[in-house]
């Protein structure tokens, strides 16, 4: 709804708007529990609507529907507000035809100040209450000075951010067993600057659901959101919370793995900053429990984190492209190589150098090794934390000056031993601190705060990893060696860190073959790995090629690389990674039977002999040459084995004479007899304007011919097997080819009249059979007000209901 609205960027930011998607939306009203006969829904900051929409949907298509729906929605912004009404008036329509009574109100105010002021004056206002709440809130810092935090603070209420404003005061507002459904940035989840909002915030509800969408981009991918961000699903409740379930995923709509947890092992009883920690997986756990085992802080090692002194714009009358005799180094992010400082950086748009006056001595640190950690990372960087070592001998002798978007481990301003210089880089560097920061980290920025609350080893250990690097050089095998050299893992956690290794290989292997961005996740690495059989301990050498179908792959990613998706995930890996895999020649399907159904539950998998040579020579010298050579030709061995499985394919012409092929097997042979049988006899004249093939989904799709009858068809929706307009009679058929699925029962006819609910034209619902045998299989399942048609006696029609026929054959 929203992506048909023109709205002005500028006015956006002002807000704090980052509109939900459709997909965002269904995943959120998913989490809904909504026991109640009546609800009563608050959307705060409503949009045009799309989440009480969804929300309507989502409780009206449940087996206990509620008997009434009751929606309060505050939206401050006027340009949105006649969406919203319609959407509204919608809804209401909806829950009209299945009996749900529907009512509804629009607060064009802001939802911070009105309910503040029932909160703080009760005597004066009537608070309402809630027994639901879903919101995507508007995201904006609220400063010291803003009006907002003098209200907030009125309750007990001061937070950073309308975002938390937003879900506190919707907490507040609901009754006991409530729920909140909310979709935010991370952000809040770890860090002292939401401290106080967390405390509150988890001392009124229990944690449910916490799911995280791993891409910065991926949720509102329109709006540059820099956050990852997160669905929170929350009870307002008085009694202990039990269990949580973490799930994440790629992307909105994605697949997803999950776990169930205690509730103490998200929030630690014992931790007085309540964080939030978000181990989605077993290696996650382990990181955690290694990391958080060590005994220090950077006080306890008497080591400071700052952030630079430098604001290159504040101090630009003395900063210098090259360096000069009379100045000194000034190190940016861009000095920044393989864990030490290059500098200077010739051609660099960033100054190298800044003048040695006296109004610039304050900003001068004096010589020494220090620690540089960036302060931001890349968007979709793998790694967040990033340091290098600053070695004095890197440098010309004197003062050096760091810049803000850079932090600096030091004491009291001055340089650290070298030995723990190099051992607090490498430990900042290591992977297993890498992962663990990034549960705790939803955003880019690595604050000095950050640096200064996680956890380190002790001096003697930090020193003993220093020595082992030798000031600081080495790859990320040598860091991660010297660090487990001197930290006491978890005892399960060398295996889960080899697992994560080979999931990183993977994920490079399919970068380096050119994957697009959305098969490059730990889903397709997994997928990779499943059809190499290549297990943690397995060495890329020793690959082999398995006949393999989707649900046995999932249950190998769970085995062995501890990724436990939902069963339901089985079509995204299949249409998201395996029909990628095969477009590049790198799979084929079914080479035992290449005449089996494309959608055949027995349907297998296994890499092409040349892909098979590829891999197993991954990681050797001979690597890259083979890959050279793999990828000069992977277009010709795509379209060798495209070509032989096309060679399978059923050839059918459509009534208005143009021919296309369909996937051998499954429902193909009763797809031909509709088309070529039904049609001509029952429709003469119609447009087949749609059919799903098992191979293609949309193998016809007319678009146009649709639009003309007011349907616009949604990628997603669950489309019939064939569909055909026959203009004459203005009738729209919709027609269910079975064989191994269902025929139009009442859930299916209720689904396709609301997929196709806004047609000008009418609906007929038909339910094809090969032979009568089989469509008593089925008879207790088929809708009333339907048709049946039997392709062994294809000039008869059977009508499911008596009183429109009642009476003798004419």
């Amino acid at each position: 709804m929203q992506a048909a609205i023109a709205l002005d960027p500028r006015r956006k930011a002002a807000l704090g708007q980052y509109f939900s998607s459709p997909a965002v939306a269904s995943e959120m009203t998913r989490m809904l529990y909504a026991p109640w006969s009546d609800v009563r829904l608050l959307d705060a900051g409503a949009g045009t609507g799309l989440l009480t929409a969804a929300s309507v949907a989502e409780l009206c298509s449940r087996p206990a529907c509620p008997r009434s729906i009751d929606v309060t929605a505050y939206e401050i912004d006027q340009v949105l507000l006649p969406h919203l009404h319609n959407t509204l008036e919608l809804c209401a329509a909806f829950c009209a035809k299945r009996q749900v009574a529907f009512s509804w109100r629009v607060l064009n105010l802001d939802f911070i100040e009105d309910v503040v002021s029932t909160l703080a004056y009760p005597m004066l206002f009537t608070a309402r209450s809630y027994n639901c709440a879903i919101m995507n809130p508007p995201y904006s810092k609220i400063s010291s000075r803003s009006p907002y935090t003098r209200l907030l603070s009125a309750i007990n209420a001061a937070t950073p951010n309308t975002y938390t404003a937003f879900m506190e005061l919707a907490t507040r507002s609901l009754e006991t067993d409530g729920e909140l459904v909310a979709i935010v940035p991370r952000s809040f989840t770890n860090g002292t600057y939401f401290r106080d909002f967390r405390r509150r915030f988890l001392h009124r509800v229990n944690l449910r659901h916490l799911h995280i969408y791993d891409s910065r981009s991926s949720a509102f991918g329109e709006d540059s959101v820099l956050q990852e961000n997160i669905i929170v699903a929350a009870t307002r409740s008085a009694s202990e919370p039990s269990v949580v379930v973490l799930s994440r995923s790629a992307a909105p709509g994605d697949d997803s793995i999950f776990r169930e947890v205690d509730a103490e092992v998200v929030v630690a009883p014992q931790d007085d900053n309540y964080f939030i920690r978000l181990t989605v997986d077993r290696l996650a756990q382990q990181v955690t429990d290694t990391i958080e085992r060590l005994p220090c802080r950077l006080s306890d090692l008497g080591v400071s984190a700052s952030t630079g002194r430098v604001v290159d714009f504040r101090a630009e009358s003395w900063l210098l492209r090259e360096p000069t005799p009379d100045t000194a180094p000034l190190l940016y992010p861009g000095h920044f190589s393989g864990g030490r400082i290059a500098w200077p950086r010739p051609g660099s748009r960033k100054p190298n150098a800044i003048a040695v006056v006296p109004e610039t001595r304050a900003l001068l640190m004096p010589q020494g090794h220090y620690v540089l950690v960036k302060r931001f990372s890349a968007k979709e960087e793998r790694r967040r934390l990033v340091a290098a070592l600053l070695d004095p001998r890197d440098l010309p002798i004197g003062p050096v000056a760091i810049e803000n978007h850079v932090n600096v481990l030091h004491v009291n301003g001055a340089g650290l031993e070298p030995e723990l210089a190099s051992g607090l880089c490498a430990y900042l560097n290591s992977s297993v601190v890498d992962d663990y920061f990034r549960q705790f980290s939803g955003h880019t920025q690595v604050n000095a705060t950050d640096l200064r609350s996680l956890p380190y080893p002790t001096t003697s250990q930090l020193l003993a990893i220093g020595s082992s690097m030798h000031c600081g050089h080495g790859d990320q095998a040598t860091i991660d060696q010297a660090v487990s050299g001197v930290i006491e893992f978890m005892p399960d956690y060398p295996s889960s860190a080899l697992a994560r290794k080979r999931i990183d290989e993977a994920l490079a292997f399919l970068q380096d073959l050119g994957m697009p961005r959305a098969q490059l996740n730990d889903r397709s690495a997994v997928t990779l790995l499943s059809l190499l059989n290549i297990q943690p301990q397995t060495r890329w050498t020793d690959a082999s090629d398995p006949l393999i179908g989707i649900t046995p792959m999932m249950k190998w990613f769970h085995e062995h690389y501890d990724k436990q998706y939902a069963p339901n995930s089985r079509e995204t890996v299949r249409r998201q990674t395996i029909h990628q895999f095969r477009q590049a020649g790198m799979v084929i399907q079914n080479p035992d039977d290449p005449l089996r159904a494309t959608n055949s539950g027995k349907t297998v998998y296994r890499v092409t002999p040349e892909f098979l040579r590829l891999a197993q020579e991954y990681g050797t010298g001979g690597w890259r040459e083979l890959l050279a050579e793999y990828l000069s030709v992977a277009g010709t061995l795509a379209e060798r084995y495209a070509s032989a499985r096309s060679a399978n394919r059923v050839p059918v012409q459509l009534p208005d004479g143009v021919d296309i092929t369909l996937a051998p097997g499954g429902q193909t042979g009763l797809i031909h007899s509709v088309i070529t049988e039904f049609c001509p006899v029952f429709l003469p004249g119609a447009r087949v304007v749609y059919i799903g093939d098992a191979g293609d989904k949309f193998l016809v799709f007319d678009r146009i011919a649709l639009s003309e009858i007011a349907i616009e068809v949604e990628l997603h929706g669950k489309m019939p097997d064939v569909v055909v307009i026959d203009e004459r009679r203005n009738w729209l058929v919709l027609i269910e080819a079975v064989t191994s699925h269902g025929p139009v029962g009442p859930k299916r006819r209720t689904e396709l009249e609301e997929l196709f609910g806004s047609s000008s034209a009418d609906l007929i619902f038909v339910s094809a059979f090969e032979d009568r045998r089989t469509m008593s299989r089925h008879m207790a399942d088929i809708a009333w007000e339907t048709e049946v048609w039997i392709a062994e006696a294809p000039t008869h029609l059977v009508h499911f209901d008596g009183d429109r026929f009642l009476g003798p054959d004419e």
